[in-house]
């Protein structure tokens, strides 16, 4: 049980006082009405005696009372109805409240006041994971204070209000004060009237109420005296009389009303009468009516005396099962909210703004007390010991017993004890009475007597005495009365000479619940024991005693018994915190069927704490309804909002039919709580749930659809999904173009350009947006019901604050209204359906018409149900809401909620390591800026699928959709090698009639089909390709007309597209930059982005090898020719179509070497590939004499048409793949810097060295191919590249793919810089001097005329370096094999055998040889030895140099 004010002692002594009837005559009557009271009421605040008093017990041993108090009651000859009863406890509970707000404050989610009673005490939540803890703790504290004083005052009302019984005295009236005015004509006759009265009353058989406890009742004379109006002599006079006549013990001159009523107000007199008043008892008989409703027939609703469905208009679903739910269709908005009762009478009303006691003095006060105490003193004491000695002489005298009961108590308790019977086994004797002056009720009307002043060992023997006479005659009711109050009187004995037999007091309340069926009487019982037990901390007992006696015939009674047992198993050692929980939400719901509401309500409330994050989500939902609906009743709007939004959020397990239900009491509530405050702000509303952090928004407009051959840019759009992969590309490319625009460097205050924001990209700087241009934000829906959700009218909630950002000055703040229109523009949805459990996204635009700083706040939005969305026979009726107009039930709400996202965590120094901190995510935040022009790009027969190095021809399409200019248009790919806008001279150049007629993309020249393969030279510069102006080769400049595209105009361009060397699909991202004409402070420039897709086959693979010619001479007596081998395969599948290719070009391009003429043996001029055919040219290449950085272009045509090489298309993918592949070897090269610089001297030599070997030669081969599609022949063209770097190496038109093994074993080494090595290989060193032998190929010679043959032989010798090189030729050499000799033959080299020369770069010597035969025979002249090293150099690097092909020379004998 929950802690009370009065001990337990305090309690039981209070419940059982002495009662005094007041009889007044009428004038008497009126001068304490002047106070506006009753004489009992003047009285009562003053009946408890401050002192100790003494009486003498029958065996005359002096007995001490403490703390006495006697009750002064007006005569009521009405018993009181029961109606009348049940109504004063109704409202003394009403009356009695927790103080305000704390009600509210356990709805409030986060930490909860743990409500017990009107002390609040915290708790931590969650509750579940330390509450025993916590209950320990709040028992052991001395803040701990869990009272109910409703629960007091209903049982002190209780109490005070039962009727007057046959079986028991403690009730009745032990003496009566006759009081008279002094100012009365005759008062003594007035005193003889009333005496008269009084008998009548009592000794009539017409009056059966009250009850009296003895015949010869105390009289107490009273004489009343109005000091302000009244003569004091004559009172006294009169006083005087009346001690003569009764007595100076029977009768007193109470002097009151010595202050004029009317005096002034300052002098504050205290009213000790208002705190007794609102305790409304059942005296004031007057202000009640008979309020019966009988609860035996079954069609009444409740037992309390209210209608639960009459008062608050809501349907009382608690008729099947305390925690079944109602079905839906008792729901909030089909029923009519009616004004509460109310629960005080009128005349309590009247009592608390009435003053009291306005005529009587502090002095008054006191001789009212004194009054009293001189009565309980004098006369009601005496009489009371009076009264019991003649009752203890009675009772000896008649049973014959020994001299005092008082000694006689051992003797029955140790003799032979009768069993006493079981209360089944007895008979119902309920009926049973006995006559006035039976020796059995005498002996209980002496033990009550003794009760009341406080003799319980005296009264607890004549208890057990009474209880074994009234178990023998089996009269039961009189047995019960007599054990309840023995167990009461051996529990109040001082000292505890015997333990408190509570078995007494269970066979009391099975007597009388059972067998007398009187529930008033079991009740007393239950609530006298179940106090005594928690006092002796048997709070389980208690709790099983309090919960045994709930009924359907009391919702009250037993609401506040559930309660009290609630709190007797939260007060145990172990508290049990859900049995407490479950036994709250009981009491609450016998409250609510009692009409007690806000008991009802604070019950729930208390109840779920316990329950709430548990994880019993029907529990939850049952309770927060019902806190929905007694708020609702109680027109606790907001209370009611909160529970029924709790229901709501949670993850319901309920089915689709109960959702609806509380969906649409939710609605119900919130509309009225808002109509309430139509002007007040917009409330949160929750549903659906917004996934905040999944917010996406986008600026610009959308996209435009593909028209016809035309195709848009893909650009970015909120149906891509995000990539950080490829937006880090994007990144990349714009920094790229910017690092050029800006001379190379990247501006401080540059910001990547962000179309579409969501939780994965950089949030951190406010996002820039162009006025007059959408901003699209995205929102996500989630729909946790099993209901669907009709939202209308949906658009963002937005601030926004004009500036001008080139005036500087700010505007002032606009939140979203009417009026502002013309500053952000708002789109509305009209209807947004979401089904049950669906996630929906929903696109929501704003415009902004003014430059300033917006801020997206959130979403507003009506939000209602779908008629009939209940599932019927399993079928979900959303399934037919896709599509038209949906059917609300028309109850909606508005709202808003707000879209709040938390930034990323911050995790870069060691205080945000340490801390949880969150960086700023300002998506929502965009600053719209000034106008910029807005570049749309269309791309007009843009292919899908190339060969691997076909050329195709497609046009773009430039369009300004801006109002303003825009230039300095760029676009910058990773790819650059794919696409060409053309060179400088594609645009000076007109295309020659031959290329048109073929459609081709080349410029081309018919050339004479009678001349011979030999080259036809052109040449041209890399700048007017872009190539080598110091820029990035990635970044290229679109050759605008003007270089301005104005508002509204649109250009075509051509594009000339090579498909990518390597099969496969390829993704080429282009970014086209640029500018406005006006510079703008935010920003700079923008941009557009376009991904093609392009699946490419494969087609031809080139590979060439270059080794330098025996041929030293060329025609213009000039060393170094090279002989070129191009080895052509056709690699393509015939999936594709391509029935042959045909190579119509070779070309060369390089600032030294060029193609002279095919060397070729095969007549065939046009070189045809079928499908895996494979072709071998060879040409001759001799070095350029062009002194300028120009390329020399030499085309070798094996058609009938001359495709210009130095022209675009050709020469800008060759320029295009010539910077590439220099990128990928500078980038090689790039990490041994720092090596080559510590050894600069001797890599200079190494450099030059390795330049012998090394030719910058690059061949371009041009193809057709011919495509058979849909029956019709399709001619395709090409060209592949290949870069010859090295003379003997093997290059190739692609890089070769290295092919991994299967199983590499994992090394763990320390990655070391590979120096760079300080002598070249001996390859290298063989390379300095090519050396050629020119003799006759047959010599005759006529043996027999001369023995020895000589024959002439030139060795010419060739510098290949540029630098001054010692050559020295040893001609003892002699071939060391005999395999040698024996095919070859031996010969002598005549003259000098070693000869020392030295040779200038590029220089060309020839020295005269004369060979020596003896014999004719074939010999290999090829014997000298040459060994060469540079000048500067003494000894390093003399090495052996390569010998050519053998020399054979036929020696024929004529």
């Amino acid at each position: 049980m929950a802690q009370c004010v009065q001990s337990v002692q305090e309690f039981i002594q209070d419940s059982f006082v002495p009662l005094v009837a007041a009889l007044c005559s009428e004038e008497a009557e009126r001068l304490t009405r002047r106070n506006n009271l009753s004489f009992a009421e003047l009285v009562r605040p003053f009946c408890r005696l401050t002192s100790e008093v003494h009486m003498r017990d029958p065996n005359n041993q002096l007995h001490i009372i403490k703390n006495l108090k006697i009750a002064v009651n007006n005569i009521i000859t009405h018993p009181p109805q029961p109606g009348a009863i049940r109504k004063l406890l109704h409202d003394v509970v009403s009356v009695s409240q927790p103080a305000e707000g704390l009600v509210a404050n356990v709805i409030t989610a986060g930490d909860y006041d743990l409500n017990i009673s009107d002390r609040s005490v915290k708790a931590s939540v969650p509750w579940y994971s330390n509450w025993k803890e916590t209950l320990m703790e709040l028992n052991t504290s001395t803040f701990y204070s869990a009272t109910t004083p409703w629960f007091e005052s209903y049982r002190e009302c209780f109490l005070q209000s039962m009727p007057a019984s046959d079986h028991e005295f403690l009730n009745h009236y032990v003496a009566c004060m006759l009081v008279v005015s002094s100012s009365e004509s005759d008062p003594v006759e007035q005193f003889l009237k009333l005496s008269q009265e009084q008998h009548r009353i009592q000794h009539s058989s017409e009056y059966s109420y009250p009850k009296w406890f003895i015949p010869n009742t105390l009289k107490y004379y009273v004489l009343l005296h109005d000091v302000s109006t009244g003569e004091e002599q004559r009172a006294d006079s009169i006083y005087e009389e009346m001690k003569q006549r009764y007595g100076t013990q029977g009768c007193y001159l109470l002097k009151i009303n010595s202050r004029v009523c009317n005096r002034g107000a300052d002098e504050q007199i205290p009213d000790p009468w208002s705190q007794y008043l609102q305790k409304n008892t059942i005296q004031n008989q007057d202000s009640y009516e008979d309020y019966t409703v009988s609860n035996k027939s079954t069609d009444q609703l409740i037992s309390d005396g209210t209608d639960s469905e009459i008062k608050d208009g809501l349907s009382n679903y608690f008729k099947t099962h305390p925690l079944q739910l109602d079905h839906p269709s008792g729901s909030l908005d089909s029923t009519d909210y009616m004004k509460a009762s109310t629960s005080l009478q009128d005349s309590k009303k009247s009592n608390s703004g009435t003053p009291h006691g306005a005529c009587l003095t502090l002095t008054d006060h006191d001789r009212i007390r004194q009054f009293i105490q001189e009565f309980t003193f004098r006369g009601l004491l005496p009489h009371i010991e009076k009264t019991i000695r003649q009752l203890n002489d009675q009772l000896i005298s008649r049973k014959g017993l020994s001299r005092s009961l008082f000694f006689a108590t051992k003797k029955w308790f140790s003799g032979s004890k009768v069993p006493e019977k079981s209360i089944n086994e007895l008979k119902n004797t309920s009926g049973l009475l006995y006559p006035p002056e039976a020796p059995e009720l005498q002996i209980r009307k002496m033990a009550d007597l003794c009760f009341l002043v406080q003799h319980y060992e005296l009264a607890y023997s004549c208890y057990h005495t009474a209880k074994k006479d009234f178990l023998n005659d089996q009269a039961m009711l009189y047995a019960a009365g007599a054990l309840e109050m023995a167990a009461v009187s051996a529990f109040l004995q001082p000292g505890a000479p015997r333990p408190y037999p509570a078995h007494y007091m269970e066979t009391a309340i099975q007597t009388y619940r059972d067998i007398c069926k009187n529930m008033v009487l079991a009740e007393r019982c239950v609530l006298l024991s179940a106090e005594i037990l928690k006092s002796q901390s048997k709070y389980s007992e208690a709790a099983a005693l309090l919960i045994r006696l709930t009924s359907e015939d009391s919702d009250l009674r037993s609401a506040l018994l559930l309660e009290q047992a609630a709190h007797c198993f939260i007060n145990m050692k172990s508290p049990m915190v859900r049995k407490f929980a479950f036994h709250m939400i009981l009491a609450g719901h016998r409250f609510s069927k009692a009409g007690q509401k806000k008991h009802a309500l604070r019950c729930y409330c208390q109840a779920m704490q316990v329950y709430k994050g548990k994880g019993w989500s029907l529990a939850e939902d049952h309770i927060n309804f019902t806190i929905g609906r007694q708020s609702f009743t109680l027109r606790q709007l907001d209370n009611a909002v909160s529970a029924f939004r709790h229901i709501l959020i949670n993850d319901s397990k309920q089915p689709p039919a109960q959702q609806g239900a509380f969906l649409r009491e939710y609605l119900y509530v919130y509309k009225s709580a808002t109509q309430l405050s139509p002007d007040g702000p917009l409330p949160q509303l929750p549903l659906p749930y917004i996934n905040s952090s999944a917010t996406r928004v986008f600026f610009g407009h959308d996209r435009r659809p593909a028209e016809g051959e035309k195709q848009a840019a893909t650009h970015v759009s909120l149906d891509q999904e995000y990539d950080s992969e490829s937006s880090q590309q994007w990144k990349e490319l714009e920094e790229q173009v910017v690092s050029v625009i800006n001379k190379g460097t990247i501006p401080s205050n540059f910001q990547p350009t962000q179309f579409c924001l969501n939780r994965y990209s950089d949030n951190s700087k406010f996002p820039l947006a162009v006025i007059e241009e959408p901003i699209t934000v995205e929102v996500s829906f989630r729909n946790p019901l099993k209901v669907p959700l009709l939202l209308t009218d949906l658009s963002l909630l937005w601030k926004f604050q004009p500036k001008d950002f080139s005036a500087k000055h700010d505007g002032e703040t606009k939140e979203q209204g009417t009026c502002d229109e013309d500053m952000v523009g708002t789109e509305a949805i009209e209807e947004f359906l979401i089904n049950s459990e669906e996630t929906k996204v929903a696109r929501l635009k704003l415009f902004p018409h003014q430059t300033g700083e917006l801020h997206i706040l959130g979403v507003v939005y009506n939000l209602g149900s779908v008629q009939g969305a209940v599932p019927l026979d399993g079928i979900d009726p959303s399934i037919g809401l896709q599509t038209g107009k949906f059917v609300s039930n028309g109850l909606s709400v508005r709202g808003r909620q707000d879209l709040e996202i938390q930034g990323p965590r911050l995790n870069n120094t060691k205080e945000e390591k340490t801390s949880i901190k969150y960086g700023p995510d300002r998506r929502l935040d965009p600053i719209i800026t000034e106008e910029m022009p807005l570049l749309e790009v269309f791309f007009i027969n843009f292919p899908t699928g190339l060969l691997c190095g076909e050329i195709r021809k497609a046009y773009v399409e430039f369009v300004n959709v801006s109002k303003c200019p825009l230039t300095a248009l760029k676009v910058v790919s990773k790819h650059p090698e794919f696409f060409t806008f053309g060179g400088n001279t594609a645009v000076l150049t007109p295309l020659s009639p031959s290329a048109s007629e073929n459609c081709s993309a080349y410029k081309t020249v018919v050339t004479d089909p009678t001349s011979v393969r030999t080259a036809l030279l052109s040449s041209a510069s890399s700048a007017d390709f872009g190539i080598g102006t110091g820029g990035s080769p990635e970044v290229i400049q679109v050759p605008l007309p003007d270089a301005v595209l104005l508002p509204g105009a649109s250009v075509q361009l051509p594009m000339w597209l090579r498909g990518p060397d390597e099969e496969g699909v390829h993704e080429i991202n282009f970014l086209f930059y640029y500018e406005s004409i006006k510079k703008h402070s935010k920003m700079c420039h923008r941009v557009l982005r376009h991904t093609a897709v392009i699946c490419t086959s494969r087609s031809l693979h080139v590979r060439a090898t270059v080794c330098r010619s025996n041929a030293l001479g060329d025609e213009e007596g000039r060393g170094d020719n090279m002989l070129l081998f191009v080895d052509v395969e056709n690699i393509n599948t015939s999936e594709t179509g391509v029935k042959e290719f045909h190579i119509v070009q070779v070309s060369s391009n390089s600032k030294h070497w060029k193609l002279q003429k095919s060397v070729n043996i095969s007549g065939d001029k046009d070189t045809k590939l079928a499908s895996r055919e494979r072709a071998k040219l060879c040409f001759k290449a001799v070095r350029c004499k062009n002194l300028e950085e120009n390329y020399t272009f030499a085309d070798i045509v094996f058609g009938n048409e001359q495709i210009i090489s130095s022209a675009s298309p050709c020469a800008d993918f060759f320029f295009q793949s010539l910077s590439s592949e220099f990128k990928r070897t500078h980038v090689q090269s790039h990490a041994h810097a720092s090596q080559r610089a510590v050894k600069q001297s001797l890599d200079e030599t190494v450099r030059l060295i390795q330049r012998c070997s090394e030719v910058d030669l690059n061949i371009v081969v041009l193809w057709k191919a011919y495509v058979v599609e849909d029956s019709k022949q399709l001619i395709l063209e090409g060209q592949h590249h290949v870069a010859l770097n090295t003379v003997g190496k093997e290059a190739f038109s692609f890089p070769q793919k290295q092919e991994l093994p299967e199983t590499v074993l994992l090394k763990f080494f320390r990655p070391e810089n590979t120096p760079v090595p300080a002598r070249p290989t001996p390859e290298q060193l063989s390379n300095l001097i090519k050396t050629s032998l020119h003799y006759p190929e047959s010599f005759n010679h006529s043996f027999h005329q001369k023995s020895l043959c000589l024959v002439p032989v030139t060795l010419l010798l060739s510098n290949c370096s540029q630098a001054v090189v010692d050559v020295m030729i040893d001609l003892r050499h002699k071939p060391t094999s005999s395999e040698a000799l024996e095919i070859h033959g031996s010969f002598t080299w005549l003259g000098q055998t070693q000869y020392k020369l030295q040779l200038k770069g590029q220089e060309v010597y020839s020295l005269q040889l004369k060979a020596c035969f003896v014999h004719t025979g074939v010999y290999n002249l090829g014997t000298p030895r040459v060994f060469a090293k540079l000048v500067d150099q003494v000894t390093l690097f003399e090495t052996s140099q390569q010998n050519s092909m053998p020399a054979l020379i036929i020696i024929n004998n004529i």
